[in-house]
């Protein structure tokens, strides 16, 4: 692992936003005070807000020249946006964070730190976590230790998507053509060298949050059926072990009905009944998420649609509709040079 004697040329920051204008203001405001020195910018990706985040966005955009916007068609989802604001990105680091300012920005240059050092990608550790029921956090606990486990892949726990990435881990992530996106998971099956850095998350300061529990379960099983095998496997044991319990109980049967102990009796055979076909159902419940992610696979329609990009305040509209990458002219500002090494 090589260090790095300097800051990044231009660092990335990619923010998916859905429905917060409470928090915008204050969101670009703590930014602009933790990178100080730091030659970045700001893409904000509009994941189809229904209140004023668009309108702000623009207007940031008109003020500040470091700030992107990109507004996507409709709501396309947590993970596609942040692929969109990746795609977007031209710093040779970028940072994820959410919008809710429960990732402290204040973070990012610890973060910078340790890609100085030479890793390629630095997760943010959650520590206590103010405000969240001790049953989610100990069902998101048991999903990762479970997730890695039959995977077998490093996936820190207590981790979301606040992360930096060197260029080159955001552009392997970027050529990986799944649609199911489960970026925490891509990330780390990537292999690069990773170094984690611990903070508090705090509470959110305002709105609500975008992971209910609906959200949450869909989360779990789009990151299993994206990574690991295991669930098929489990169905075929499950398979294989009910058939021998058949192919045992029909001798018993017999012998059963010979030596006159057998006892007939509709309630135990309704409950084997009720509970093979449920276990049957399950199995193929499993069989149709794998199918499903299949059959999205092979439709390839893209991932997420642009609608326009802004940039200083004026609006783009990509040609193709598919990528929010614009070819910009202006340069690349220089770092602060206080702040090399």
């Amino acid at each position: 692992m090589t260090s790095r004697a300097q800051d990044p040329v231009l660092l990335s920051v990619v923010v998916p936003m859905l429905d917060e204008q409470e928090v915008l203001p204050e969101l670009h405001r703590r930014l602009e005070a933790a990178l100080e020195g730091f030659a970045w910018e700001l893409i904000a990706v509009d994941d189809g807000s229904s209140d004023a985040t668009p309108m702000l966005l623009d207007e940031l955009s008109a003020r500040d020249p470091r700030v992107t916007a990109v507004h996507l068609t409709r709501s396309w989802g947590h993970q596609a946006a942040l692929t969109a604001g990746m795609d977007a990105a031209r710093g040779d680091v970028v940072v994820t964070i959410d919008a809710d300012l429960q990732d402290p920005p204040e973070l990012i240059p610890a973060l910078v730190e340790q890609w100085r050092a030479g890793n390629d990608i630095v997760r943010a550790v959650r520590g206590e976590r103010t405000g969240e029921p001790r049953w989610r956090l100990t069902a998101i606990g048991g999903f990762y230790r479970l997730l890695g486990r039959w995977t077998g892949v490093d996936y820190a726990a207590n981790t979301g998507d606040f992360r930096l990435m060197d260029r080159r881990a955001v552009d392997v992530v970027r050529a990986m053509p799944e649609r199911a996106r489960y970026l925490r998971g891509m990330t780390a099956w990537t292999g690069f060298a990773s170094a984690d850095v611990s903070y508090q998350r705090d509470p959110r300061l305002a709105g609500e949050t975008k992971y209910p529990i609906r959200k949450l379960v869909r989360f779990a099983i789009d990151g299993l059926t994206s990574f690991s095998h295991v669930p098929l496997r489990l169905a075929s044991y499950l398979g294989f072990f009910f058939a021998a319990l058949a192919f045992l109980g029909l001798p018993l049967a017999v012998i059963a009905r010979v030596t006159g102990i057998y006892v007939p009796g509709i309630a135990t055979v309704i409950i084997l009944v009720c509970f093979l076909g449920g276990v049957q159902l399950l199995t193929l419940g499993i069989v149709g998420e794998y199918l499903g992610r299949m059959y999205d696979e092979l439709k390839r329609r893209p991932l997420y649609l642009v609608r326009d990009v802004v940039v200083r305040g004026e609006h783009h509209v990509p040609t193709t509709h598919l990528t929010p990458v614009l070819d910009r002219e202006d340069p690349v500002p220089a770092p602060d040079p206080a702040k090399l090494g």
